[in-house]
């Protein structure tokens, strides 16, 4: 305001995520130059994160490898400082800077390729092999994903001296001005598919070093140290990797409340799931909600030990009800998560992970034994499964189990199809069986008209 007057406006835009730049790049071209200004300070800020870590913890990168990235970046931030300073970007400038594009490029293909790779392989199904890979390749996955983000920084910049460059020539030509959009344009791009692969990365980072504290796992810093038969000292270096790369991984990743006990729990009054929770949470993904936690003893499927000996193997297991649950089941909006108790706790071993849009029917029984416990049929697309329950859960619970596994049930079409089709296939293979032996079939005489 001026002399009590209105004479411009000026819209005020939170700076608090990496998605901020996207806030500003979306309100018009002018606000180009802000927007790339933005995410380089986003990054910025990740890449000092990067300095503490690789200086107080990891020593042995390569040095060399690291210098002409180094370089780079200083040459970049001095040429983004001089520009604020004079707040343009004359063509002495630009010229400082422009020969190292192909440079710039170089590092970021690479180091993007690098962590693409690693994502790829920790994306993989098999939980064992995801992490023996994690505990292997830690050094490398350490430096490429803070390489990354330096790359990025410095590729960032340069593209914003570029846009600043361009959007001062685009007061005579429009060209300039269409390039000014394109250049934002393909640079956020870039950006953001970087910064998720950095992001899944870190996470995975994250979650193992946080597992380091486990009595039966493996830990990345008995990779890093050699030191495979000091479980304690091991510890104590993960605990100071994951002290050292939290604060980046918070920025990338904000940390999820701890996790509260869902409403219906299947389980004995007397159990502690708290050391549960803690480690299912790290499983678990941004807005996946924790509906039903149970913790029955499972019989193996069709066709094993439990089916051909029926009702004797319920009836051992009913003789064990004092026992501990042997079986975790985490019932979410998303999938069915499983895992062995000991295993769960000792190493965050999960044993299955089972699509919710997997579920095909869905049983609430109860065992023919002398006990009469309670168990939970579920059939899936691929197997069969059937949970017990302790004598002294909630029935309640167990129903809320199963209720919420029910809400599921559904066959596909084409596996509808598939499974009808199946008679006819058959019967049609029969009859050309019958066609190749060695009886003919005789024809038959027509009827009669009438």
């Amino acid at each position: 305001m001026f002399g009590g007057r209105f004479f411009a406006q000026a819209r005020l835009i939170p700076v608090r995520t990496v998605s901020a730049a996207k806030t500003a790049a979306s309100i018009g071209p002018a606000l180009a130059m802000i927007a790339l200004q933005m995410q380089l300070s986003e990054v910025t800020g990740l890449v000092r994160t990067n300095v503490e870590l690789t200086g107080k913890v990891l020593t042995s990168i390569s040095n060399e490898q690291r210098a002409e990235l180094t370089g780079l970046v200083a040459t970049i931030d001095r040429a983004i400082d001089q520009a604020r300073e004079i707040e343009s970007v004359p063509a002495s400038l630009w010229e400082s800077v422009a020969g190292t594009e192909a440079s710039l490029r170089k590092q970021l293909d690479l180091f993007r390729r690098n962590v693409g790779g690693h994502v790829g392989k920790i994306d993989r199904n098999d939980a064992r092999r995801r992490r023996e890979y994690l505990q292997t390749n830690a050094e490398a996955i350490f430096f490429d994903s803070f390489a990354l983000l330096d790359s990025l920084k410095a590729w960032t910049g340069y593209k914003a001296l570029q846009v600043g460059k361009a959007r001062d020539a685009a007061r005579d030509d429009a060209g300039e001005a269409r390039l000014v959009d394109v250049i934002v344009r393909d640079t956020r791009t870039e950006f953001d598919s970087a910064l998720a692969d950095t992001k899944r990365l870190v996470d995975s980072l994250t979650r193992e070093l946080r597992m380091a504290e486990l009595p039966g796992r493996d830990t990345l810093a008995q990779s890093l140290t050699g030191k495979r038969k000091d479980a304690k000292a091991a510890r104590q270096t993960s605990a100071r990797l994951l002290e050292a790369i939290q604060p980046l991984a918070d920025v990338l990743h904000p940390p999820a409340p701890p996790l509260k006990a869902p409403g219906a729990v299947c389980a004995p009054e007397s159990l502690d799931l708290k050391p549960y929770l803690r480690i299912l949470r790290w499983f678990l993904d941004d807005e996946e909600t924790l509906r039903v936690l149970g913790f029955p003893d499972q019989l193996d499927g069709p066709g094993s030990i439990s089916a051909i000996l029926g009702g004797a193997m319920e009836m051992l297991v009913a003789s064990k009800d004092k026992a501990e649950a042997k079986t975790l089941v985490a019932v979410t909006d998303r999938r069915i998560i499983t895992a062995k108790t000991s295993a769960f706790l000792e190493q965050a071993e999960i044993r299955q992970d089972i699509p919710i849009d997997r579920v095909r029917y869905v049983r609430a029984a109860t065992t023919q034994d002398k006990s009469a416990r309670l168990a939970i049929d579920l059939i899936t697309r691929d197997e069969n499964i059937r949970w017990i329950f302790h004598t002294d859960i909630d029935t309640t619970q167990v129903d809320a189990l199963a209720a919420a596994l029910a809400e599921s049930m559904t066959i596909p079409d084409v596996e509808r199809d598939a499974l009808q089709r199946r008679p006819f296939a058959s019967i049609e293979a029969g009859t050309k069986g019958e066609s190749t032996g060695t009886r003919t079939a005789q024809p038959t005489e027509p009827a009669a008209a009438t």
